[in-house]
């Protein structure tokens, strides 16, 4: 903590904001010329984009992306709130410093596990169920809260209709500068349904949701028990995992969560010196550890023959 306060300053991650905005600049100016391959080209990097962009601002919620406090704020509302539609930073802050990180996993006190619920990720939910709550901003259902949360910023206190009108004038300068082709496909689409889902994704890979292992010992320990660390030993699938859909901090949340004050370039060193955590998936759909099976046996309904011999227990000799 004393080399990342030296460290500190207000310059590095303006030009990395900035650096963001001018490759996705650059990713629109390939949709025209590229045609339908160059559009596709255009929308998945703007997502990933998009994913970068707000982790960045994640570090900036929790105070840390620059040295002044009200910095933090201004960055994160001008170069990634606004522009793309997100909720005020105080109410970001609100929501994940103040409820998520000392709630994880607690129903009823996480907004995060009460979002995954909302999408139908809850106990005995059946194998259809269950597929499409993975991919849930790709639903109607999911679509139509995006949207949802896109209108509402109307109604935003203090300066809501400023906050509204930043997707829209976003969309406006992009279609002025670069055509219609990067207005919808590098800038509407990812931010209506590509880049909803590699936010899901990456929640869903956060923490042990639906079965955290009930700790009361220090803090560590108790994110050990509900956290999960995924590719621990594939390099290759990491990087890649890094480099799109969990930038930044998001691959080591375990030591994110332990730790939260600690800015993403530390991170790395920091998970190697804590203990933990106890569940290090190999994969996020296949193998036996694979994140998301594990999920589905948490949330899978109980047979009936289950649910007999749970009932049914030998009597005592």
């Amino acid at each position: 903590m004393r080399l990342q306060r030296e460290r500190l300053n207000d310059v590095t991650p303006v030009l990395l904001l900035l650096g963001h905005w001018l490759e996705f600049a650059g990713w629109c100016a390939v949709a025209v010329p590229g045609g339908p391959w160059g559009c596709v080209v255009a929308a998945l990097a703007g997502a990933v984009k998009f994913r970068h962009l707000q982790e960045v601002s994640h570090f900036a919620v929790h105070g840390v992306l620059v040295r002044e406090g009200r910095l933090n704020t201004l960055l994160a509302e001008v170069a990634v709130h606004i522009p793309l539609g997100f909720v005020p930073v105080s109410v970001r802050r609100r929501r994940h410093v103040r409820e998520h990180h000392p709630n994880a996993t607690v129903a009823g006190a996480d907004p995060n596990l009460a979002e995954l619920h909302a999408a139908g990720l809850r106990p005995g939910a059946t194998a259809v169920r269950y597929a499409f709550a993975l991919i849930h901003p790709l639903t109607p259902t999911g679509v139509h809260g995006t949207v949802r949360s896109l209108t509402g910023l109307w109604r935003e206190a203090g300066a809501g209709r400023l906050r509204a009108a930043g997707p829209m004038a976003v969309t406006a300068a992009l279609a002025v500068a670069f055509g219609w082709e990067a207005a919808v496909f590098a800038y509407a689409l990812p931010r209506l349904l590509l880049y909803p889902q590699l936010a899901w994704m990456s929640l869903l890979v956060e923490h042990r949701w639906f079965d955290p292992e009930p700790v009361t010992r220090p803090p560590v320990a108790v994110e050990a028990g509900r956290c999960l660390r995924l590719y621990p030993r594939n390099a290759l699938l990491a990087l890649l995992a890094r480099g799109t859909w969990l930038p930044y901090g998001d691959l080591y949340h375990f030591a994110h969560s332990a730790h939260p004050s600690v800015r993403w370039n530390y991170l790395p060193a920091l998970e190697r010196a804590l203990c933990g955590p106890a569940y290090r998936p190999h994969a996020l759909l296949l193998g036996k550890s694979a994140v998301l099976r594990r999920h589905r046996r948490a949330l899978a309904p109980v047979s009936g023959a289950a649910r007999a011999r749970q009932l049914v227990r030998p009597l005592p000799k």
